[in-house]
């Protein structure tokens, strides 16, 4: 295998964010979290064969069934996007302000409203307007009237500053083409003593710059994944401290799903 390719791709950060946008908006009109076109840590992520339904054949788990004992799952929200259960380490608390950055069709939302109640108050932010309608639709069906969805980007935020008491997200940073400012953003909407908990994937290496070209890698949660330290980096930069990671989990990505974008 070679590192060049010929197929073309995302060529800026506004590429990278139309595409992600595009890929997630099919997937929140599909009919359930069940179709073949999902996009970053679906059970059939970056699958070989496009048209593979089998969830198994040439796909990469990411999630599992970890959210099946979840307290306050409620599975018209489940897309099968995440990567893990940030809710689980977020150490939420009655009366929390939280915020889910990339909030889908609301799930995660939903699990953090089960911890702090109806004295607490969740935000979720999404780029993608059919996912805002989704989780929106979702809330209202479950009777909350402290959870809200907003339409935005994590990287310009629609949140006030120094507002929020935690912020989670679930699969969606590798996703975001500007990390920095994306940490910054979180940093700016925390409380003084606030924190952060989020579910990711990093990267074991840097990947060759190809990958970063084609769309179907990124929207993948393959080539948007950057090395685990430079990841950390990032996050102590923007002003961060007392960084812990608190559980990892090795995913291969099958050669087979890089050799068919190589040549």
């Amino acid at each position: 295998m070679t590192t060049s390719n010929t197929q073309s791709g995302p060529q800026s950060d506004q590429d990278i964010r139309d595409i992600v946008r595009e890929k997630y908006a099919k997937i929140a009109v599909s009919t359930s979290g069940s179709s073949t076109d999902k996009g970053c840590c679906s059970t059939d992520c970056c699958t070989v064969d496009d048209q593979n339904t089998d969830g198994k054949s040439g796909g990469i788990s990411m999630i599992g069934d970890a959210y099946d004992a979840v307290e306050g799952y409620f599975a018209d929200a489940d897309m099968g996007l995440g990567c893990g259960l940030p809710v689980d380490h977020a150490g939420l608390k009655p009366a929390h302000v939280v915020v889910d950055l990339g909030s889908g069709a609301g799930l995660d939302a939903f699990i953090a409203r089960r911890e702090i109640g109806a004295t607490g108050r969740v935000i979720g932010v999404d780029m993608t307007a059919q996912m805002i309608s989704k989780a929106r639709a979702n809330a209202a069906a479950q009777g909350y009237d402290n959870v809200e969805f907003r339409l935005g980007e994590i990287e310009n935020l629609p949140i006030d500053a120094s507002s929020a008491d935690v912020a989670i997200s679930n699969c969606v940073l590798n996703l975001v083409p500007d990390k920095r400012r994306a940490f910054n953003e979180i940093y700016r909407i925390l409380k003084p003593g606030g924190h952060f908990c989020i579910s990711d994937v990093v990267s074991s290496q840097v990947l060759p710059d190809w990958t970063a070209k084609i769309a179907e890698l990124y929207v993948g949660c393959v080539s948007g994944a950057v090395p685990k330290s430079d990841y950390l980096s990032i996050i102590a930069d923007s002003g961060f401290t007392d960084i812990t990671i608190k559980a990892e989990r090795e995913i291969k990505i099958p050669q087979a799903v890089l050799a068919q974008y190589a040549t």
